[in-house]
């Protein structure tokens, strides 16, 4: 059996490609982190809390760097266009069952949906993770009726595994997630 090898991300991390830069969030990002999770979709794919106010962005913003510094094991990246106005969020962190793989998870604020920034962030993000990272595989969680997120999926190259699907809580309730891949290289073993 190989050695696994974990995944450590480093202290700080900033990618720019395809129009973007994902950077950091910062305590001058807090009004905009309100403006991209106080939205009844964000709502509803996310476990973010609802209503999403400023109080719970000071909170959201502190465990996020709190979580960097204690292990260096995920990073929320603020996707902006112009390294300045947040539109939305990427986060890396990794998995829980293969120290090898990185999971992905993301979201586009309402006012900026539409313009392939999911989709480019998460190339971006996807690209990081297997060229510096060494990530065996990038995963996705996604429910089966978030239509959107399917899209930004296949849209990015990943592929429905046919692995158990995941249940996770969210907001109380049992929340099922099947498993997209991204695999480094050629041949993608997953299921169609």
């Amino acid at each position: 059996m190989p050695s696994q090898r974990e995944i450590v991300l480093p202290p700080s991390i900033r990618l720019s490609g395809d129009g973007l830069l994902l950077r950091e969030w910062t305590e001058a990002d807090l009004s905009a982190l309100v403006e991209v999770y106080d939205d009844p979709e964000i709502d509803r794919w996310t476990p973010v809390p609802s209503p999403f106010d400023s109080t719970a962005a000071g909170e959201y913003l502190a465990k996020a760097r709190e979580g960097r510094a204690e292990g260096r094991t995920k990073a929320q990246l603020a996707i902006t266009t112009d390294g300045e106005q947040p539109r939305g969020e990427v986060y890396l962190f990794r998995c829980r069952v293969d120290v090898r793989d990185i999971e992905l998870a993301y979201a586009v604020g309402s006012r900026h949906r539409r313009q392939g920034l999911a989709s480019r962030a998460v190339k971006l993000a996807t690209d990081y993770a297997h060229r510096h990272l060494g990530a065996r595989r990038v995963l996705l969680r996604i429910e089966a009726r978030n239509a959107p997120s399917m899209a930004v999926a296949r849209a990015t190259g990943f592929r429905l595994t046919d692995d158990e699907p995941v249940t996770r809580e969210a907001k109380g309730r049992q929340v099922t997630l099947y498993t997209w891949c991204h695999h480094n290289g050629g041949a993608d073993p997953v299921s169609p």
